[in-house]
């Protein structure tokens, strides 16, 4: 089961909406306002009416949008769920098939194979499913919904422009229930801005041809920061006498210095001018890896810690790296319990991001705080030892 990549976004957003990105309503006279502004925007009238004419509230992505939630499971059970020998072998069978397109990105864009065959095979199983919501529908309705719909307004306007050039039909477009299309699942604003015609057909269809899926995804992770021909992620093993403080994305050092440290790699060689993080999923006896600045630029595809790690080690496996190593973690919190440490983390002044029994970046930095306060080893892991000492 794939996670949507602007599903996270969505759920951390404000739901405060602007006097001008007007919601609700009577949907026939939203779709008006909407008309009028394309046509404010230089859009001509007839090809505005042609764009919104099939256009119409969807009730099942309101229903999808509220019923979303987050795995609430660790790294570990994570990966193994969502990295099968199956999807691993397609994937190493697609690299050779496309080998001529992915030798292209690496030259044009510094985006290497693994990483784009990872996100490919997450957003839509290789393609196999590209969700079924009717785009334009998908869009305006939750436009229309007055949760955030500042988030969802600029795209319908983007698929306009696609409209234009010949590549959104209102009609037929179909992909992810929040807007998103194709085969490594892109909002249309990111179509019109990183669009790739890969194949050289003149159109740019992320729904049906692989190679602009690809190379449109390569160009948007290079948009969106992407290091080129630099690592992204390691396995490493790390030693006990580590200053477990000193884990987590908010500390960084040169991989040399990690290094001399006792820092070493399960595979390959660490990449010693680059900074990096160590990074513990589940504690200091769980699997630990370096995280590179690439890295980073996951968090900007999707907000999911546990995703964008699946993600990023998948992408290491399809490249030849070694199962990882689970280590003996000690086991986390129940959904219950980590609600339960976060209200009393709460209380103590630390902004946790919510009460919603998930494990995110504020967790994990408030965590790592009162563990090294309590004398405990800072390993930003909660576990029902921490629990109880709170």
């Amino acid at each position: 089961m794939r996670i949507p990549s602007f599903l996270v976004a969505l759920l951390l957003s404000a739901t405060a909406v602007t006097a001008q990105t007007p919601c609700g309503g009577s949907f026939d006279s939203f779709v008006n306002d909407l008309k009028q502004e394309a046509v404010s925007r230089g859009h001509d009238r007839a090809t505005v009416e042609r764009f919104f004419a099939p256009v119409r509230r969807d009730p099942s992505v309101i229903k999808a949008d509220r019923r979303q939630g987050f795995f609430q499971k660790t790294f570990t059970e994570f990966a193994r769920r969502l990295i099968s020998q199956s999807r691993l072998e397609r994937g190493r069978s697609n690299a050779r098939k496309y080998a001529h397109v992915f030798d292209a990105i690496e030259r044009r864009y510094g985006v290497s194979r693994g990483v784009l065959l990872a996100f490919w095979a997450f957003e839509t199983d290789y393609g196999s499913f590209q969700g079924d919501y009717n785009t334009l529908n998908a869009l305006v309705t939750l436009s229309h919904d007055c949760r955030r719909p500042h988030l969802f307004r600029p795209h319908i306007f983007a698929a306009l422009k696609l409209f234009r050039n010949g590549d959104f039909d209102p009609a037929t477009t179909t992909g992810a229930w929040a807007g998103e299309i194709g085969q490594v699942q892109m909002l249309p604003k990111d179509i019109l801005e990183n669009g790739v015609d890969g194949d050289g057909d003149g159109h740019v269809r992320l729904k049906t041809s692989a190679p602009d899926a690809l190379m449109s995804g390569a160009n948007m992770l290079r948009d969106l920061g992407w290091r080129a021909n630099e690592p992204w992620l390691q396995e490493i093993t790390v030693p006990r006498t580590l200053d477990w403080s000193q884990t987590g994305l908010r500390t960084t050092k040169r991989a040399s210095e990690w290094a001399r440290l006792g820092v070493r790699p399960r595979h390959g060689r660490i990449e010693g001018n680059l900074p990096a993080s160590v990074i513990l999923p589940q504690g200091r006896k769980g699997p630990a890896f370096l995280a590179y600045p690439n890295f980073s630029v996951y968090f900007e595809w999707n907000k999911s810690f546990t995703y964008v790690l699946t993600a990023a080690y998948f992408a290491n496996r399809l490249e030849g790296a070694p199962v990882f190593d689970p280590g003996n973690p000690d086991p986390g919190l129940s959904g219950g319990q980590m609600k339960a440490l976060q209200r009393k983390l709460q209380a103590r002044g630390y902004d946790v991001g919510g009460v919603d029994g998930i494990l995110g970046a504020g967790t994990r930095a408030a965590v790592q705080d009162i563990q090294q306060k309590l004398g405990m080893p800072a390993d930003a892991w909660p576990t029902r030892a921490l629990l109880n000492r709170l």
